[in-house]
């Protein structure tokens, strides 16, 4: 049974949320260990098992991205634990550009409104991948879909590293 089974859902990106929810919490309760403190010991670590695997697929399907690289797995693309990197030259530019941008905020005289700028750039690349992202994971063009996982990987990752340096502004 795969995670979109396991909570009632129909395989593809865009998933009731809600339901993802109320089901994850009905069978938290249904199988919750504490449930089983009494039961004979195989119930107790059925039931620790069962409760670990409800918590791993709903950490994949509740996160946009880790809930792509799950349903391309399950379509025979597993970029999951890959090192393959993208061919996108226009894009390799682009996160170059962006790392000197990083660098550079760290000199700039007034930091707060370039990051305030640069965030919104970032969140406009974001927003445009995943749009992208969820066109492709449904008209099944999985290499493609694949290459936007990977690029909204790249942009998260700079986004927490902006989120550090803003971080370390406000540390006296």
């Amino acid at each position: 049974m795969n995670h979109f089974e396991l909570f009632g859902l129909a395989p593809g990106f865009e998933i009731d949320t809600r339901q993802l929810g109320d089901t994850y919490r009905q069978l938290q309760t249904q199988f919750h260990p504490d449930r089983f403190a009494t039961a004979p010991e195989r119930e107790r670590l059925a039931s620790v098992q069962q409760a670990a695997r409800i918590n791993d697929a709903f950490s994949t399907l509740k996160a946009p991205l880790l809930r792509a690289e799950y349903l391309l797995s399950l379509r025979g693309t597993d970029i999951r634990a890959e090192q393959q990197t993208l061919q996108d030259t226009a894009f390799l530019m682009q996160q170059l550009e962006w790392r000197e941008r990083l660098a550079d905020l760290k000199c700039d005289a007034q930091p707060e409104a370039a990051i305030a700028d640069f965030r919104r750039e970032i969140d406009q690349e974001h927003h445009h991948l995943m749009q992208q992202l969820t066109q492709t994971l449904a008209s099944g063009e999985d290499p493609k879909a694949a290459d936007c996982v990977r690029k909204l990987k790249f942009v998260d990752k700079l986004f927490e590293e902006l989120e550090r340096f803003e971080d370390s502004l406000f540390e006296y």
